[in-house]
This record gives structure tokens, C-alpha cells and sequence, in this order.
């Protein structure tokens, strides 16, 4: 049987595989799309191990939640054409379901984890699966758990998956209004990438280290060189508060503020007034896709021209 492009362009979108890959398991199955998704998952075992050494900085995040719990995770991918296929997605949110009922604290424990989707395999069997299937390189990088004790967890995907916020809300109230609240919160968060929710929870050497920075740029600049330590020292304090704004979420201006002024903090109070309640962000998680990644710089093209090769 002769096999077409639009053959291998339907078996790849089927099964997220290498676009050589599903020619080959047209040709060894007859065209049997069936036989052939079948043959990726048999034959590509073998090959996982090789494409573990190559980058996977796309994918996506995804968050699994209740009204108490909430679970975050990253997993990577090598191309974002696999990352927006169906197949990848319904992967990630396994593993967000995974992360969501698992005991582990670590990464190794895990991927040692029972599959909840096959209690025969482990988080770790059912990766090198998918990578079988995919033809690429897949990573769970990352995940993290959150539980609200007195109050709930607001989670928030944004771009489809490229930026993911959970928050842990303390308040005794469970209004509309507050949830909505929170969940302009986790938007916010996703926007301007707090690292602290206030002041008081940043770090002595964050500090420090600003301030050598900010002390090396006044010391390169000649006009602000000239100026008096106190001077000097006056100017290194005011560049540190106004870093902090934004870093600290409380202290960021509320994004959708109407006067543009308002701060975080003065939000949740509002909110906090009109639902006779109390309101505060216990903690947050946000986790973007690929941060601190090598990304490959080939795109879609040259990756087919590759294979073609």
C-alpha cells in the first residue's frame, strides 16, 4: 500500500511522534493507522534511552486541584509542536492527577511512584512510554504540592500552559467575591512574577547581592561616582525599596486597579472589608515553562529538513 503524506500528517498528530518515525511504521504495518500507532509504542522502547541526552525545554504546566489541595508540575518536551498535541496534553494532566494523590516529596520518589493510570508501571515506566510514543525527549522536571489548612487554593494556567499559579488563601470566608479575588491574584502573580509575597520574606543575601550590583553600577557610572558616600548610600537605599515593589507582590501595584495606584495589599484589604472577612496569601507557586532552560534554536522546518537528511 502506498503511503501518502497526509497518512503520516494524521498518524503524527495521533500519536505526537516523529514524523520519520511514522512513515517507517506505516510502511512495516500496511497503512494500518491502528498497527502503526501499535508498532511506535513496541519499537520505540529502544530508542527512549537515546533521546534522554537531548534538550526538553517546551511543554507545558498543568495543575491538579480541589478546594484544599492543589499540585503544580512542569513537564518538558522538545518541540512545542509536540507540546500542543493532544496526546502531550492528556500526558500532562496525568501527571498533574499523579502529583496531586502522591505521598512523595522528591523527584526520585516520585518517579518511583505506582502509575496511577497502571498499577503496573511506575511514574518512571510510564514516562518512557510516552517517549516511545512521542519520539522525543520528555521530562517531568518539576512538581509541587500545596494544602490550604484554613482557608482554600486558588490555581490559574495561563498561554495554555506556559505559565501555571497556585495560591494558598487563608480567610474563613468562601464569598464569590473572595475566590474571584484570589483568582485575580494568581493572574496578577502569572503576569508580573512576584519571588516574595512581602517584605519580610526576602532573604538577607538577595539583599546584599542588589546592593553590590546596584553599588558596581554607581561606581561605573563617572557623574554618580563623584558624589558623597552618604549620598551614594542614600541612592543604593531608594533603588533597593523601589526594587523590592517589584519583587514583593503585596507591594506591586494592583494590575487591575482603575487608578492604577492601588497595591496588592490595599486590594485584599478592600476585598477583605466588603466580605467581613479576613484575607491573606499564605503562599504561592508559579512555574513557567522551560525557566532556566537551554531551548533548541531550530524551528519546525529545519527540524523536518533534519530528518529528511
Amino acid at each position: 500500500m502506498a503511503i501518502t503524506a497526509a497518512m503520516v500528517k494524521e498518524l503524527r498528530e495521533l500519536t505526537g511522534a516523529g514524523m520519520m518515525d511514522c512513515k517507517k511504521a506505516l510502511n512495516e504495518t500496511d497503512g494500518n493507522m491502528d498497527e502503526a500507532a501499535e508498532y511506535l509504542r513496541k519499537n520505540g522502547q529502544a530508542k527512549a534511552e537515546k533521546k534522554s541526552g537531548r534538550i526538553a525545554a517546551e511543554g507545558l504546566v498543568a495543575v491538579a486541584a480541589d478546594d484544599k489541595t492543589a499540585a503544580i508540575v512542569e513537564v518538558n518536551s522538545e518541540t512545542d509542536f509536540v507540546a500542543n498535541n493532544d496526546t502531550f496534553k492528556e500526558y500532562v494532566a496525568a501527571v498533574a492527577n499523579q502529583a496531586l494523590t502522591t505521598s512523595a516529596t522528591d523527584m526520585d520518589a516520585f518517579m518511583a511512584d505506582q502509575w496511577n493510570a497502571d498499577a503496573s508501571k511506575t511514574v518512571k515506566d510510564a514516562l518512557t512510554d510516552k517517549i516511545a510514543v512521542i519520539g522525543e525527549n520528555l521530562s517531568i522536571r518539576r512538581f509541587q504540592k500545596m494544602t490550604a489548612e484554613n482557608g482554600f487554593v486558588t490555581s490559574y494556567i495561563h498561554g495554555g500552559g506556559r505559565i501555571g499559579v497556585v495560591i494558598n488563601a487563608e480567610t474563613d470566608s468562601d464569598a464569590e467575591a473572595v475566590k474571584e479575588a484570589m483568582k485575580n491574584i494568581a493572574m496578577q502573580i502569572a503576569a508580573l512574577a512576584p519571588k516574595y509575597i512581602s517584605d519580610a520574606d526576602v532573604d538577607q543575601d538577595f539583599i546584599d547581592h542588589e546592593k553590590e550590583i546596584i553599588a558596581a553600577q554607581i561606581e561605573n557610572d563617572p557623574k554618580e561616582a563623584a558624589k558623597p558616600e552618604k549620598v551614594k548610600a542614600g541612592m543604593i537605599q531608594g533603588r533597593i525599596k523601589k526594587e523590592l515593589k517589584e519583587v514583593c507582590l503585596l507591594d506591586q501595584p494592583y494590575v487591575k486597579a482603575t487608578d492604577g495606584k492601588q497595591s496588592v495589599a490595599k486590594y485584599l484589604e478592600q476585598v477583605a472589608k466588603e466580605n467581613n472577612t479576613t484575607l491573606t496569601i499564605k503562599e504561592f507557586i508559579r512555574f513557567e515553562t522551560g525557566e532556566g532552560l537551554e531551548k533548541k534554536s531550530e524551528n519546525f522546518a529545519e527540524e523536518v529538513a533534519a530528518q529528511l537528511k
